[in-house]
């Protein structure tokens, strides 16, 4: 076993190659033990000095797709949330759905007028009482973090909003957020906390990230699947698709991105096994995308 090999992360930065985490990455996606031993042992021998954790993954993920293509997009999912691009527009609509499955109202890309200056704001969320404001961060490579000028300036735009009156209705609690397909750093999270701001990225808050979120809700992006190449993800993404589950039913428009029956009836199994479906009911449970 190679403990001592060094891996270059996304940042430039080194650290020793650990296989606790390649098997803990893979069981996160659902891999069995005997699928996570296989893998594991024809990766190893290809490790070398200073190869970069991408590789490594991509490595792992051609070997996870052989045993399981429904594995193979969890495994890929950070990934795939980064495929939402090349705009920060799905990522914002993605974000939206999220909320829409705990039973808001959600409107995406609004321009609001504050008290001193118009907003655009990427989704708002209205349920009973409740309103949510959240502004996306969305990032197409690996290792750049949110600072803390992120939430200073969205801090300021929520306040100037709110003061507005536009949105704002008496007796109406409120929650500012700021989400991320990548990650806070530690200026950032502290100054949210002080304040009283909400963050949501792949790792944070421990408990209720947005990995954890969108495994326990089965709301994955259709970017994640394995069955479509990167000009179908890209079509139905034009077209105003995000999720698996609002996709994988649609032969119409997965023929229009390309599919031959072939290929869509390979889609929908891995759709299926994904989203944890049983004769064509979803079994997905809801947990808070507002939780603490």
């Amino acid at each position: 076993m190679k403990k001592d090999i060094l891996v270059t992360k996304a940042s430039g930065e080194t650290e020793p190659f650990s296989v606790k985490k390649l098997r803990r990455s893979l069981e996160k996606a659902k891999a069995t033990p005997g699928e996570i031993d296989a893998l594991i042992s024809e990766l190893e021998p290809r490790l070398y000095k200073g190869i970069s954790t991408k590789k490594i993954y991509s490595e792992a993920f051609r070997l996870l797709r052989k045993f399981s293509k429904p594995h193979a997009a969890r495994y890929h999912l950070k990934r795939g949330i980064m495929e939402l691009g090349p705009s920060g527009f799905p990522f914002e609509k993605f974000i939206g759905k999220l909320i829409e499955h705990e039973g808001y109202e959600v409107l995406v890309d609004q321009t609001v007028a504050g008290q001193c200056v118009s907003h655009e704001i990427d989704v708002i969320g209205h349920k009973k009482n409740e309103l949510l404001l959240v502004e996306c961060k969305y990032r197409n490579r690996a290792g750049i973090a949110v600072d803390v000028k992120t939430p200073l300036y969205i801090q300021a735009r929520f306040e100037d909003v709110l003061a507005g009156g536009q949105l704002m209705q008496a007796g109406k609690n409120f929650s500012g957020w700021v989400a991320t397909n990548s990650k806070f750093t530690a200026d950032a999270i502290a100054y949210a906390l002080c304040k009283g701001m909400k963050l949501l990225s792949w790792d944070y808050p421990a408990g209720n990230p947005l990995r954890e979120i969108i495994d326990r809700s089965g709301l994955y992006p259709l970017t994640c699947l394995n069955t479509l190449t990167r000009q179908e993800k890209q079509f139905l993404l034009a077209k105003n698709h995000v999720l698996v589950r609002d996709i994988y039913r649609d032969e119409k428009v997965l023929t229009m991105a390309g599919l031959t029956e072939k290929r869509l009836r390979q889609l929908q199994d891995e759709a299926r096994n994904l989203c944890n479906t049983t004769n064509g009911t979803e079994e997905i449970t809801s947990d808070k995308f507002v939780r603490n």
